[in-house]
């Protein structure tokens, strides 16, 4: 009974309970919110105290001190992206198409360009993207074959302050019908927002195309989609480009200036906090740090205390003679987290140090920026001198050597900035067949290395050193024959039994390129290694062609009336596996400048400088084969074909290009000259008097695609040991290099 009582107790005290709180904190609630409503004002729930918004703000001494119409939350800035770009979390296997680009594999990556309206003012710096664009080997006139679209429409500057602000672009890209929301678009950008706070705001919905953008910021960017790219000029060259600034192993690594910079100060607005705290790291001595406030329409009512003496000690010293005799230069952030400064300095062997916080660097995907900059921190400028002063001498010539390497392989010009962003998408796309950082961050770049060729590292000759990796020892010999065989004693029989007796010879390629068909088998002469014949379609590039029988690293390139020993073709093979990279061969021929002509000249002349050895004799890596089909455009092969003249020095235009080395020379027992032969006995290319003419107009044709002379001079030969000497013959291995 006593329990049974007690379970009443507590029922009738949990009732009443329930009545209190129903009659008092209900009644209560009801009229707060009878009187809320009266008053026009909605009831809030309590705070979710994991809600930032809910948190506690407190405010920063620098935004004290700051223009409070300058100055925007995290919050606020990722609220105005989100409403710009609606698909910020865009990947390329959510927002991009792969099936448009697959069609035909890897060649399936073809990129069209919209056309240019009538009344569309393009800029000089869209112009050349373009231009960089519709020169690739991926540019396609057929959108139908399109894996990648391209506006036509200046999307470069979004500043609705500037005067190549292109309006109402919205409306106009809506109305494309590929458009699809922007799928499967490029939109590159170097200027986004406008005064004052200079936002990312492009004043159009770019919807889910991939944006290539300079001066983005890392909490915009979207990995493994965006592209980021420099800051470049107007001024910046189209192709080539002008080469780095350091000397090959330049030593002392040191120069007269520790640390330099020399630029802009703003007085206000964005930007301004970094660049108006740089004169307190300035010395005088190794430590160079000018501002002026000269600048703008209106800097005289900005201008504060300072501006007086910094526009005097900013006139003292000369920007270029700083950039030459510094090894650090400051790269703070401007109006925008890019600066022209960044390039500047790479091409000069600076090393950056970077004041920008938040900004994502230029083709971060693939290049390894702590092995060329200093990524400094705004807020802590003032541990900069110590920082730098705390860099070994070993460190400072290693980072000022993969400036210039990468200065060279993707900056130095628009046309490599724009073929490096096609390149990492298309790495993106065919991520089975794709680059891997060491390709990227190694010589000669990723552009150079195309991984349709192969993947893996130790398959090209410019990495066997870093990988200790020595080539094979046996060699592939091709032999250009354009002549009919109609007798046993051609210089073609003979060329074959001296090349099929060297022991390093794997098997004998005979590119039939005559207008009659190849003799049967039975007609030529028994050999040691197998005999290919295969027909060369009577295209003067077959030569080069990646073909497939080819399966050793060395290729012996040859003309049907070479004449050599087989004691030169070995040493020569021999040469060669200590510089795979390089053409090694015999016949040297070399260019010149004309100032007279202004043009470039070439001649056969017997010197001691040459910077071509002639393919007709000589050894290179097969994977140059597949570089002069594959990289090379269409238009310099079809030249090649037409003229039936010129691929041996656009090959070794293009091996000079891949290793800014000079071809290698070795000991020959004959000396070979051009010379035109009299009229009636046209025997050889050269018999024709126009050979020498179109060489002359290859080289320069060659040069201008390039954007520049990749040729290198070189007084560099190579000599059996004991060659010449006056010792016995018994005592040399190569005794019959020395026979008349």
């Amino acid at each position: 009974m006593q329990a049974r009582k007690k379970y009443v107790l507590l029922g009738l005290c949990a009732c009443c309970w329930l009545v209190l709180f129903y009659c008092g904190g209900g009644a209560q609630l009801r009229v707060l919110r009878l009187l809320t409503r009266q008053r026009g004002e909605v009831m809030r729930p309590w705070p979710n105290w994991t809600d930032r918004a809910f948190l506690p703000r407190y405010a920063h001494l620098d935004e004290l001190q700051t223009d409070p119409g300058t100055i925007e939350s995290p919050r606020q800035r990722r609220q105005a992206w989100s409403t710009i770009y609606k698909d910020s979390r865009c990947r390329m296997e959510t927002c991009f198409d792969f099936s448009r680009c697959r069609r035909r594999g890897r060649e399936g990556f073809r990129v069209y360009i919209y056309p240019t309206e009538k009344n569309d003012h393009v800029s000089e710096s869209y112009r050349k993207i373009l231009m960089s664009i519709g020169e690739s080997r991926y540019f396609t006139t057929d959108p139908r074959e399109a894996c990648l679209f391209v506006l036509g429409i200046d999307t470069l500057d979004r500043d609705q302050l500037s005067g190549q602000f292109v309006p109402n672009l919205d409306e106009r890209i809506k109305g494309y019908p590929l458009w699809n929301d922007g799928r499967n678009h490029l939109i590159f950008n170097l200027y986004s927002g406008t005064w004052p706070n200079y936002t990312e705001d492009l004043g159009f919905n770019i919807g889910q195309a991939i944006l290539a953008k300079a001066s983005l910021n890392t909490e915009h960017f979207r990995p493994g989609f965006d592209v980021s790219i420099p800051l470049f000029s107007k001024e910046h060259p189209q192709k080539g480009g002008e080469r780095g600034w350091l000397v090959r192993n330049a030593t002392p690594p040191r120069r007269k200036y520790l640390l330099m910079f020399k630029g802009k100060r703003y007085l206000t607005g964005i930007g301004s906090d970094t660049r108006n705290a740089l004169h307190h790291i300035h010395n005088g001595k190794d430590i160079v740090s000018l501002t002026t406030c000269r600048h703008g329409k209106d800097w005289e009512k900005h201008k504060d205390a300072r501006c007086d003496h910094d526009n005097l000690e900013y006139e003292r010293f000369d920007y270029q003679e700083l950039l030459h005799n510094s090894t650090f230069c400051l790269v703070p952030r401007g109006r925008r987290l890019g600066s022209f400064r960044f390039l500047e300095s790479l091409q000069a062997a600076c090393i950056p140090v970077l004041l920008s916080n938040g900004w994502e660097l230029p083709f971060s995907d693939v290049i390894q920026w702590n092995q060329a900059v200093i990524e400094g921190d705004e807020r802590l400028l003032l541990q900069v001198p110590s920082t730098v002063r705390a860099v070994g001498n070993e460190r400072v010539l290693a980072l000022r050597q993969r400036t210039q390497m990468l200065w060279e392989a993707y900056f130095s010009s628009v046309d490599k900035i724009v073929l490096t962003t096609l390149e990492i998408i298309k790495d993106r796309v065919f991520s089975h067949i794709s680059r891997n950082k060491y390709m990227w961050n190694s010589l000669p770049g990723g552009l150079l290395v195309l991984p349709e060729y192969s993947t893996h590292l130790a398959h090209f000759p410019f990495y066997y050193l870093g990988l200790g990796v020595s080539p094979g020892q046996e060699f592939t010999a091709v032999i250009n024959a354009v002549s009919p065989l109609v007798s046993q004693s051609q210089p073609i029989m003979k060329l074959l039994q001296v090349v099929s007796k060297s022991k390093y010879c794997s098997q004998i390629i005979i590119l039939w390129n005559s207008e009659k068909p190849p003799p049967s088998r039975s007609k030529w002469p028994p050999m040691p290694v197998p005999l290919t014949v295969t027909d060369g379609r009577r295209k003067t590039t077959s030569r080069f062609l990646p073909h497939v029988a080819i399966e050793t690293e060395a290729v012996l390139s040859l003309d049907e009336d070479t004449v050599l020993l087989t004691s030169e073709v070995n040493f020569a093979f021999l040469v060669w596996r200590s510089f795979p990279e390089r053409i090694v061969g015999y016949p040297p021929r070399s260019h010149f400048w004309d100032p007279l002509k202004r043009a470039w000249g070439y001649t056969s002349k017997w010197t001691n400088d040459y910077s071509i050895v002639l393919t007709g004799a000589a050894f290179y890596h097969r994977y140059y084969h597949y570089l002069f089909t594959h990289y090379l455009p269409q238009s310099l092969r079809t030249l090649v074909d037409h003229t039936s003249n010129c691929e041996d020095i656009l090959m070794n235009f293009l091996v000079s290009a891949v290793t800014h080395l000079p071809p290698i020379k070795v000991a020959q027992r004959k000396q070979y000259k051009e010379l035109p032969s009299p009229q009636g006995t046209k025997t050889v290319p050269w018999a024709n008097p126009e050979h020498f003419n179109q060489r002359q107009e290859c080289i320069n044709t060659f040069a201008n695609w390039f954007g520049y002379m990749p040729l290198v001079h070189s007084q560099f030969r190579l000599d059996p040991v004991l060659f010449k000497d006056q010792v016995s013959v018994f005592r040399k291995k190569y005794k019959d290099l020395e026979r008349a």
